[in-house]
């Protein structure tokens, strides 16, 4: 069997619907992957993410070979039992991290060295190194070291990276060599149309399992992510995934399964919970403001989680100003069962044929009522 089956496409506009086969279970895509960097979804116990619904969560390569080290972890018998997750498991690279923490970063054409951002110490990252504590992690899904360039950039900028990601996926796609594992591929090519159509057709015939576009939500406005991502779409296999890498807001997912992207992972849900800041279908909600002190409803009315079931907004309100524990947990269940809900709902609607009717619907009521919120 492929590891893709592509099920259906929306007739009026390039969403798709999918089943994505890993060695711990099927995924249904259009699919949001919360960010677990450390090996732990942060503020939200395991059984809490099974509870509503997650079959795939992304952990960080470079923060796991830190801490506590990839050789601890393949002891433990891998990711999934290390953190006693029984369903699929994504690992980035280190990629993003040499954009990220650019202090601490050479790059050169074999590989990087970084400082450890902990206590200084010296590491070094090739494409084959990079993959090999991903292969000793254990992830379902892995991806080759990549060079993403911020925005702006210059076309040199752009130009190098765009080369040096696609001759480590050559290196690490010859590498590789994990039967239980889904290499996909990362475009990059920062914002230049033609580039990142090159990097495509170049990276599409190495031949991976799915294909990443990375190098997005790296400050650019979104109309030229969503314009980004409509130039390269044509030039990649209809039987393979597409995960954008970094987006993941409710508005950006919309815009990104409209133009054909399958897979997404962000920060923001869970980054936002911990400072207060609440998904509904009316918008984003910040919970410490005042006008919620005596505001007995649920979070959100629609919703159906445990928080919105058996908690007020003035009480969250009350646990976020005395900073308790408690906070962080409840917005944090919350947040993502709104992303779940969201993309069931999108699958829904891919099913049965009215996509973007509610494409259009969900954002005429979540944009037009969003909130001014300030990520911290």
């Amino acid at each position: 069997m492929e590891n893709f089956e592509l099920l259906a496409v929306d007739y009026y506009s390039q969403a798709r619907l999918g089943l994505l086969h890993t060695a711990h279970g099927v995924i249904e895509t259009p699919v949001f992957m919360p960010v677990g960097t450390q090996g732990t979804v942060k503020a939200i116990a395991p059984d809490r993410l099974e509870e509503m619904g997650v079959k795939i969560f992304l952990c960080n390569t470079y923060h796991l070979h830190l801490r506590p080290g990839e050789d601890v972890v393949k002891e433990a018998g891998g990711l999934h039992h290390f953190i006693s997750w029984p369903y699929s498991l994504l690992t980035d690279s280190g990629g993003f991290q040499v954009f990220s923490l650019t202090d601490l970063v050479d790059v050169d054409e074999d590989g990087v060295y970084f400082r450890s951002h902990l206590d200084g110490s010296l590491h070094r990252f090739t494409p084959e190194v990079a993959l090999q504590i991903q292969m000793d992690l254990g992830a379902d899904i892995v991806v080759p070291l990549d060079q993403c360039i911020g925005f702006p950039a210059s076309s040199h900028e752009e130009r190098i990276g765009a080369e040096r990601t696609l001759q480590w996926a050559k290196r690490s796609k010859q590498f590789f060599s994990s039967p239980h594992q889904l290499l996909f591929g990362i475009i990059q090519g920062g914002m230049d149309e033609d580039l990142r159509i090159y990097c495509t057709k170049e990276t599409v015939a190495m031949d991976f399992a799915g294909y990443a576009l990375g190098g997005l939500s790296v400050g650019e406005p979104p109309p030229l992510t969503y314009e980004i991502i409509e130039k390269v779409e044509p030039f990649l296999p209809h039987d393979r995934p597409r995960y954008l890498m970094g987006v993941g807001t409710p508005e950006s997912i919309i815009e990104g399964v409209r133009r054909g992207i399958d897979m997404f992972d962000c920060v923001l849900p869970t980054r936002n919970a911990r400072n207060g800041c609440l998904l509904t279908h009316q918008g984003k909600v910040n919970i410490g403001r005042q006008e919620f002190s005596r505001d007995f409803r649920p979070v959100d009315a629609e919703c159906h989680c445990y928080t919105c079931l058996n908690f007020s907004r003035a009480y969250l309100r009350h646990l976020f100003k005395c900073k308790e524990i408690l906070a962080s947990e409840l917005a944090t269940i919350h947040n993502l069962y709104f992303m779940v809900e969201l993309m069931e709902n999108i699958r829904k609607s891919l099913r049965e044929g009215y996509f973007l009717e509610f494409a259009e619907e969900f954002l005429a009521g979540y944009e037009s009522n969003s909130s001014s919120f300030s990520k911290k």
